[in-house]
C-alpha cells in the first residue's frame, strides 16, 4: 500500500460574468483508491457542486464564477492498496465476453485512430501471444518509436501525428499505445493522474497521462512515456482519449498560469505504506469486472 499526498492550486482571470468550468482534479474513489482526508478551497462565494461519474469514479466539480480573480486549491491524502497479478497469467478477454462498460474502448475516438493503425498493428503485434506480454510488447515499442520532448505537440496532435513525427509528451505516448492496442481489439483508456517519479529535469510536476488496458476482465496500469513509477499514481480521471479528461473545461473566456502542483509519497514506522518503485507485476487500482 502507498499513502499519496498532493495538491493543485489553479489561478484563473476573468473578465465577464457567468463563465462556468468543469474541473476533473478531485482523486477518484475507486475500489482500491481511498481518500483518506481532502480539502478545496475557491476563492470566489460561489455555489460549486461535485458530480461522480458511475461508470469511471471520476469526480468534477462543477461552478459557475463571476469577473475578477479565481482560485481553486484542492489537496488530498489517499491510500492505493494495488491489486497485483502475475503478468505471464493474464490473458486477453474474448470480444464477446466484453462487458458493455468496456466496449466502448475498442472503437476509434479523436485522438486514437485504431481504424488507421490495423496492418501495423498487426505486422507488429499480431504473431505474439495474446495476453498482458502482448500489450508490454506494445508499450516498450512505443516508448522506442517515440521521443519524449516537452513542448512537441498541441491539443490537435492524434496517435497518427505522434507515429508521423516520433516526439511528443506523455498524452502523445498514450494516444499511440491505445490507438495499437484497440486496432487489434483490446480494450484501452486514456487516463490521467500526477506524474509522480518524474525525472525533474522534465520540468516542474504535472498532470500525467497514463494507459489502462482490460485484460482478464481488470484494467491494468500501463506508463508508455516511460516518465513517471505507476505506483504512485493518484487516478484523477478516465475517458476514451485527452477529449475526455481536461482537468479543466471553460466555457467562456479566462486567461491562466499554468497549474501548481505537488505530490509525496508518505511513510511513518509501524505503517503498511512503502514507497512506490517500479514493479515488474501488472497493477490494478480497479475491481474486477463480471463477464458476460
Amino acid at each position: 500500500m502507498v499513502r499519496i499526498q498532493f495538491a493543485i492550486d489553479l489561478h484563473y482571470d476573468l473578465t465577464f460574468p457567468g463563465t462556468d468550468f468543469v474541473f476533473n482534479i478531485h482523486a477518484a474513489k475507486t475500489a482500491a483508491q481511498t481518500v483518506v482526508s481532502e480539502q478545496l478551497q475557491i476563492s470566489q462565494p460561489v455555489l460549486p457542486t461535485i458530480q461522480t461519474d458511475p461508470a469511471t469514479c471520476a469526480r468534477y466539480l462543477r461552478l459557475t464564477a463571476g469577473p475578477g480573480p479565481l482560485n481553486i486549491s484542492y489537496q488530498a491524502t489517499l491510500d492505493i492498496d494495488h491489486h497485483v497479478g502475475a503478468p505471464d497469467i493474464i490473458g486477453e478477454t474474448l470480444i464477446a465476453r466484453l462487458p458493455l462498460s468496456a466496449l466502448t474502448y475498442i472503437y476509434p475516438s479523436r485522438y486514437c485512430q485504431s481504424d488507421r493503425l490495423s496492418l501495423l498493428a498487426m505486422n507488429e503485434f499480431g504473431h505474439l501471444p495474446k495476453g498482458y506480454r502482448r500489450v508490454e510488447a506494445i508499450r516498450t515499442w512505443v516508448q522506442r518509436q517515440v521521443t519524449f520532448k516537452s513542448a512537441t505537440s498541441s491539443s490537435t496532435t492524434s496517435a497518427i501525428d505522434t507515429l508521423t513525427d516520433r516526439v511528443g509528451v506523455c498524452r502523445d505516448f498514450a494516444h499511440l499505445m491505445i490507438a495499437i492496442c484497440r486496432a487489434l481489439s483490446i480494450p484501452a483508456r486514456f487516463t490521467t493522474g500526477i506524474d509522480y517519479g518524474a525525472d525533474p529535469a522534465l520540468g516542474p510536476t504535472d498532470f500525467h497521462a497514463y494507459v489502462e488496458v482490460f485484460l482478464d476482465y481488470r484494467w491494468y496500469l500501463f506508463d508508455p512515456s516511460g516518465t513517471a513509477i505507476p505506483m504512485g499514481f493518484v487516478r484523477l480521471g478516465t475517458g476514451r482519449d485527452a477529449a475526455d479528461v481536461s482537468y479543466a473545461t471553460i466555457f467562456g473566456s479566462a486567461t491562466s498560469p499554468p497549474p501548481l502542483i505537488s505530490v509525496r509519497a508518505l511513510t511513518e514506522p509501524d505503517r503498511p505504506w512503502e514507497l512506490p518503485r517500479h514493479r515488474p507485476e501488472a497493477l490494478s487500482t480497479d475491481a474486477a469486472v463480471n463477464p458476460l
